[in-house]
């Protein structure tokens, strides 16, 4: 199967969410999930319409990104842990960095994106940890007033809303309870974007409110690590 032909498929699934929910399926920005396919991956998808893109590694990313420089109206999500000294690369290669998860990495990537492109922001979001899990990143939800605090006062980032990933389960009901809780803990801010779901679980994701669904499995079939 193509990867038009998925995402077909994977269009009417986000379509038939969205109206159980009561929302727009346009309200819903699918992220196509790029992370150990090739860039020649990345060029189909662009020309079967799609236009996000997400990452899970500056390095990994900074190999493809000469090969795509041409699509110039895609947008590349950072969607991996980002180390604060790889702030910089980060926001020279990206275009959303969805995991900002500290005041310490928040204030790099300010200083970066201020020293990269005078008078243009960068697109953030607030990675959160609602998982026990210890291979899980995130920022504690207690820590989120002053996170978002101190990025709304940021000259150079713009945040866009919470972000998570919720432990691995082929049942997606389990994750359900994760995506409910980023709703809430969203609403107090007036967050406007939510990014959960995955190829498994995306359908109960857009349920609980996602904005942005992170898709790749799903859309180009099982990665086939080198």
């Amino acid at each position: 199967m193509s990867v038009r032909e998925r995402l077909a498929d994977i269009r009417s699934r986000i379509e038939r969410a969205a109206e159980r929910s009561g929302r727009n399926p346009e309200s819903v920005t699918l992220v196509a999930v790029t992370k150990i396919f090739s860039a020649a991956a990345i060029r189909e998808a662009y020309e079967a319409g799609l236009r996000e893109f997400g990452e899970n590694y500056v390095q990994e990313f900074e190999s493809k990104a000469p090969e795509v420089s041409d699509l110039t109206d895609a947008r590349f999500h950072l969607i991996g842990h980002l180390q604060s000294n790889k702030a910089r690369r980060a926001a020279e290669l990206f275009q959303v960095i969805q995991t900002v998860d500290s005041l310490k990495l928040a204030r790099r990537l300010e200083e970066a994106q201020g020293s990269i492109a005078v008078g243009r922001q960068l697109d953030v979001m607030i990675e959160v940890k609602l998982s026990a899990e210890q291979a899980k990143a995130g920022a504690d939800p207690r820590e989120l007033p002053e996170l978002v605090r101190a990025l709304r006062a940021s000259k150079n980032l713009k945040l866009l809303g919470l972000m998570t990933m919720p432990p691995w389960s082929d049942d997606a009901e389990q994750s359900r309870p994760y995506f409910r809780r980023l709703h809430e803990l969203a609403a107090p801010f007036a967050l406007p974007h939510l990014s959960m779901g995955m190829s498994h679980d995306f359908e109960a994701a857009i349920e609980e409110g996602a904005t942005h669904i992170r898709v790749g499995t799903a859309l180009f079939g099982k990665r086939k690590k080198p």
